[in-house]
C-alpha cells in the first residue's frame, strides 16, 4: 500500500474512492463536504436521503463510514465519515482515528485499489492538523499490518494548504511520497 501526500483539490481525484468529512445528516456541509456535494451534483443528495431513511434515520455515528457512488466525481465511490467534533467536546482520538480505518475497511470491501482522503477533522471541527496527521498514520500503518493482502494499492491525501502538507509529509515521513498539483 503506498501513501501519497499532494496538495490538490480532492474532487478532482482519479481514485476509486474519495472520503468526505461529513456531518452526521449526510446531507451536505461547508468545506470538503460541501465541494464534494457539489462536484458529485444532484443525485448524491438522493443517495444520502435513501441511506437517512433507511439505515441510518439518527444520522451516521462519529467514526463510521458508509459509500455512495460518487456520480459526477471522477471516482466510482464517495466513502462519508463524520469526523469527532472536538469544538463540541467530542475529543476522543480514537474516534478521529477510526474514520480512517473504517473508510478504508468500506474502500476494501467495495473492492477499490485507490482512496483519496482529505483531513478529516481539521475543519470546523476544529482538530489540530498535527494530530488528524498522527491518527491518519495510525489508521493506516494499523491497517497495512491487519490487512496485509489488502486489495488497496494507493492511499492518498489530498489536502489544501502547503502547511497541512507538511504537517503530513512529517507524520508519514519516509513511508509517503509527495507532490504538488
Amino acid at each position: 500500500m503506498r501513501v501519497h501526500i499532494l496538495s490538490s483539490d480532492i474532487t478532482t481525484r482519479a481514485v476509486d474512492a474519495v472520503v468526505t468529512a461529513a456531518n452526521s445528516s449526510l446531507m451536505g456541509g461547508s468545506g470538503v463536504d460541501g465541494a464534494i456535494h457539489g462536484a458529485a451534483g444532484p443525485e448524491l443528495a438522493g443517495a444520502c436521503n435513501a441511506l437517512r431513511t433507511s439505515t441510518y434515520p439518527s444520522g451516521l455515528p462519529v467514526g463510521q463510514a458508509v459509500a455512495t457512488p460518487g456520480f459526477n466525481l471522477r471516482a466510482r465511490w464517495i466513502i462519508h465519515t463524520v469526523g469527532p467534533n472536538l469544538l463540541a467536546r467530542e475529543n476522543d482520538p480514537d474516534l478521529l482515528r477510526a474514520c480512517f480505518t473504517n473508510s478504508l475497511r468500506v474502500a476494501e470491501e467495495l473492492g477499490a485499489h485507490s482512496i483519496a482522503f482529505p483531513a478529516v477533522g481539521a475543519g470546523i471541527y476544529g482538530w489540530p492538523a498535527e494530530t488528524v496527521a498522527d491518527e491518519a498514520v495510525e489508521a493506516v500503518n494499523d491497517y497495512r499490518r491487519a490487512v496485509p493482502q489488502s486489495g488497496i494499492e494507493l492511499v492518498e491525501f489530498a489536502l489544501l494548504g502547503q502547511d497541512v502538507v507538511e504537517i503530513f509529509q512529517d507524520a508519514f515521513g519516509a513511508g509517503a511520497d509527495s507532490a504538488s498539483e
